[in-house]
C-alpha cells in the first residue's frame, strides 16, 4: 500500500480521487463531518440494504454539503445497491440523490454483494451511468468472480473481505492481481476487523496473560500489510478513532509473523484450533513462537 496519510488520494474512475480509506458505518454523524475535516474524502452508503443503519452517514454528509459546492468538490460518494434486478438495479441510486439534497450525482455506483452469476448482467446496467455516476465499482464476496473483474479491468475498484479469519485471498485472489502499475482496478478491503477476539474471549481460550492481546486496529495493519490492498473500507465509533487511522498509515507495518498470530487467534475462536492440540503445528506452538 503506497498511500501514507489520510491526505494522500488515489486516482480512480473519470478523474475520481480517493483517500485510502473508505468511511462507512458510523453511530454519530459528526464522526462524518471529523473524518472530512482530517483529510478522509471517501465516503460510503447504501441505497438499500440497511438503508436506517446508514441514517448518521447521511445526516453527516448533509452537514458537509451544507458547506457548499467546494466541498462537494472534495467528496467523493460511494453508493452501494443489493438489487440485482436488472431494470431496477440502479432505480435505488435515485432514491439516495432524494435524500442528499446537493450531491447532484454518485460519484462511484457499487455493485454490491457480486456473484458471478449475476456480475456481468449487473455491470451493463451500472455502464449506462445511471445517476450520473462517474465510477464502477463492486463488492464481492466470491474470489474467483472479484479476480476475473481485476485481473480484466472491469471495473474502477473492488471490495473484497481479507482478514485474520478469512484469509483465503492470499491464495486464490492476491496471485491472481496484477502488479498496481499494471491494472486499472483498485482493491480495497472490507471486513477487515471481523477476526477480532476480545480479551475476555482470549482469556476464556487459555491464552497466557504474558501474551500479545491484538487490538481492532492492528486488524487494519494485518490487511494494510498487503501490497495488492489500495486502501480499507473502514466503520468507526467515535472521532477519536480516526487520529487511530493516520496513525496506522503512518505506524509500522505488520509483520508475517504477528499475521499469522492474528491468524492463530482467529483459528483458536472459531474453533478449528486448540491450544493443547499436538505437533509442530499446534495452536500453543503457534503463539509460544509468537
Amino acid at each position: 500500500m503506497s498511500a501514507r496519510a489520510l491526505t494522500d488520494r488515489l486516482s480512480l474512475g473519470s478523474g475520481l480521487r480517493v483517500s485510502p480509506f473508505c468511511l462507512g458505518l458510523v453511530t454519530d454523524p459528526d464522526i462524518v463531518v471529523a473524518a472530512f475535516d482530517a483529510g478522509l474524502n471517501f465516503f460510503f452508503v447504501s441505497a438499500d440494504m440497511h438503508w436506517p443503519l446508514y441514517e448518521p452517514v447521511r445526516e453527516g454528509l448533509r452537514r458537509l454539503l451544507s458547506r457548499g459546492t467546494a466541498v462537494r468538490d472534495e467528496l467523493v460518494v460511494a453508493v452501494v445497491s443489493y438489487v440485482t434486478q436488472p431494470e431496477f438495479c440502479y432505480a435505488p441510486f435515485y432514491e439516495v440523490l432524494e435524500a442528499l439534497p446537493g450531491l447532484e450525482h454518485v460519484d462511484l455506483g457499487v455493485i454490491g454483494g457480486s456473484y458471478a452469476s449475476d456480475f456481468m448482467t449487473r455491470l451493463a446496467e451500472y455502464e449506462r451511468r445511471p445517476a450520473g455516476m462517474r465510477g464502477i465499482a463492486a463488492s464481492f464476496h466470491q474470489r474467483e468472480a472479484a479476480a476475473t473483474a481485476i485481473s480484466h479491468g472491469l471495473l474502477d475498484l473492488a471490495f473484497v473481505r481479507y482478514n485474520a479469519a478469512h484469509a483465503g485471498a492470499e491464495l486464490d485472489l492476491f496471485p491472481r492481481v496484477p502488479a498496481e502499475a499494471q491494472r486499472r482496478t483498485k482493491l480495497f478491503n472490507f471486513k477487515s476487523v471481523s477476526g477480532y477476539v476480545p480479551p475476555a474471549r482470549l482469556a476464556e481460550l487459555g491464552l497466557p496473560r504474558e501474551k500479545w492481546r491484538p487490538e481492532p486496529q492492528d486488524h487494519y495493519r494485518f490487511a494494510l500489510r498487503r501490497p495488492e490492498l489500495d486502501g480499507v473500507l473502514c466503520a468507526l465509533d467515535s472521532a477519536d478513532q480516526i487520529e487511530a487511522l493516520s496513525r496506522l498509515l503512518s505506524g509500522p507495518v505488520l509483520t508475517e509473523d504477528e499475521a499469522e498470530y492474528l491468524k492463530t487467534l482467529a483459528a483458536l475462536d472459531g474453533g478449528q484450533l486448540a491450544l493443547d492440540d499436538a505437533g509442530p503445528e499446534s495452536a500453543e506452538a503457534r503463539v509460544e513462537s509468537a
